[in-house]
């Protein structure tokens, strides 16, 4: 069943004139509309909050704009230039999302994101994730994914609060309840069902298609079982030709598993030999499969370095052979290389003594590709006394920096995520525990060393000038050591609440 995202850019013409303009933009309190012209009427394309806050909409006449608002700055819009940042737009989704990205004119994109979703934590994540890139860029957005074209693109426009999951085979449910303007109908045809008494996409899929195709032809019908599922709509991939790409057209239809597999392995070689020509490895690879029904079904691999060893590349792929739904066979493969970088070579083991360097990308590569690369990591040091600030989150094969913990004293193997209190009795000031208990279980310590002291990072924030930890390495009658700290130096309450707690475990 193929999964498809419809992201919407509400503000999309006025987003982008903003950003373009930079510092010379207007205030976003100022009234601004974009004005396009159809036909021989010059009408409101976009507005800005403050011209919405107004009373202007989408739409209507610029005349009649202008007339209510005296102040309203009335600027010309671009749909050339619209379509073209989208077309780019487009691109950029192609190497983050999916192998199935296409514009969505004027407003939108649209994306088959079957088999893909597992790679970004699911589809609420890869939803919210999505979003929040634009929102981080000042741009509005809303998202919905649904079985089909239309009823994504509807629900981003009408539902999505800012996104939305419609669960398979539920779209009908979804829409039966918008207008009849979400069903990317000419407005002509919009019109002429309001004029007949229809207001919602339910009440058009309730009475018979035969009046109506004689009245507004086949466009009504063939949008409603677009949306429903009930006939395809192929998306078109955007494609560049800066992209690397190869094909193979087929006079027989395919379909059988290990056919596909063998061409699959033809297409590798053939990419690679344009890779090495080109000094290049592979990053991403996107395989799609045209069915002879006019759909399209995809595979995408990736890899943690630049890849060029045709053998691997292949299993990558052939590992998920079994997503694919060849329908009636399938016409053409072609293999793309969405992403690629520069591969550098390396010298190998010039001697019988030295010791070969264990090389774990081809592992990382084969969990990533089945879990998701966003959740595998490795943990880098950071220049930070603070142990809960001292470790970041890296991609699996980043280089090393060179920068290691300090070593005047152990550390734990298990940092908790956030300390946990624990009830102790101890000495003050510089005296460990006597005893603590920790998650109901009380533990005597038998044996002891510390304290560390940890002030706070006072240029980041003021409240830490006096903020202190002072940490304790203790071992418990059982052999079990704890790295445990006091909030404060114990005798000065500026410096913390002097409460304890556990904040990680040694091996």
């Amino acid at each position: 069943m193929p999964r498809v995202v419809s992201l919407f850019l509400p503000s999309w013409s006025t987003d982008r004139l903003r950003r373009k303009l930079g510092d010379a933009s207007p205030p976003v309190e100022t009234p601004l509309v974009l004005v396009s012209r159809e036909k021989r009427r010059r009408v409101v394309l976009s507005a800005y909050a403050a011209a919405i806050a107004a009373g202007l909409r989408p739409g209507m006449a610029a005349t009649k704009a202008q007339a209510l608002v005296t102040d309203l700055v009335v600027m010309d819009a671009d749909p050339a230039a619209d379509a073209e940042a989208l077309e780019r737009l487009a691109l950029w989704a192609l190497q983050r999302y999916a192998p199935i990205v296409a514009a969505d004119p004027p407003d939108g994109l649209v994306i088959d994101t079957s088999g893909a979703d597992h790679l970004h934590g699911g589809e609420d994540l890869m939803l919210s994730g999505m979003v929040n890139r634009f929102f981080g860029s000042g741009i509005e957005a809303r998202a919905a994914v649904a079985d089909t074209w239309g009823a994504a693109h509807a629900s981003a426009r009408f539902v999505a609060r800012p996104t939305l999951v419609i669960a398979p085979g539920a779209q009908q449910d979804i829409i039966r309840n918008l207008p009849i303007s979400a069903l990317r109908l000419d407005p002509a045809i919009v019109h002429g069902l309001r004029v007949l008494g229809f207001n919602t996409l339910g009440e058009v899929s309730g009475v018979p298609r035969a009046p109506l195709a004689l009245r507004f032809g086949p466009e009504l019908g063939r949008r409603l079982d677009q949306a429903l599922g009930k006939i395809a709509e192929p998306i078109d991939p955007v494609r560049t030709p800066d992209l690397i790409e190869v094909r193979r057209s087929f006079c027989e239809p395919i379909a059988a598993a290990e056919t596909i597999a063998r061409y699959v392995a033809k297409l590798v070689l053939m990419l690679c030999r344009i890779l090495e020509e080109k000094g290049l490895g592979a990053r991403r690879l996107d395989l799609l499969f045209h069915r002879v029904d006019n759909t399209y079904q995809a595979i995408r691999a990736g890899t943690a370095t630049p890849v060029r060893d045709a053998k691997r590349l292949t299993r990558l792929i052939t590992d998920r052979i079994e997503t694919i739904d060849p329908g009636f066979g399938i016409e053409i493969m072609s293999l793309t290389a969405s992403h690629a970088e520069p591969l550098v070579a390396s010298q190998v083991i010039s001697s019988l003594v030295e010791e070969p360097e264990a090389d774990v990308s081809g592992l990382i590569d084969i969990l990533g590709n089945r879990i998701g690369a966003s959740r595998l990591f490795r943990f880098a040091p950071v220049a930070s006394d603070v142990p809960e600030r001292s470790i970041n989150r890296i991609a699996p094969m980043a280089p090393d920096e060179g920068q290691t913990w300090p070593g005047q004293w152990p550390r734990p193997v298990r940092l908790l995520v956030h300390p946990e209190p624990i009830e102790t009795m101890a000495l003050l000031p510089d005296h460990p525990p006597v005893s603590f208990t920790w998650r109901g279980v009380r533990r005597r310590v038998r044996r002891a060393d510390g304290p560390e002291r940890v002030f706070g990072e006072w240029w980041k924030r003021d409240a830490e000038l006096v903020a202190v930890r002072d940490y304790f390495q203790v071992e418990d009658d059982a052999g079990e050591r704890y790295w445990i700290y006091r909030a404060g130096d114990g005798e000065h309450s500026e410096t913390g609440s002097h409460q304890w707690f556990l904040h990680g475990i040694f091996g």
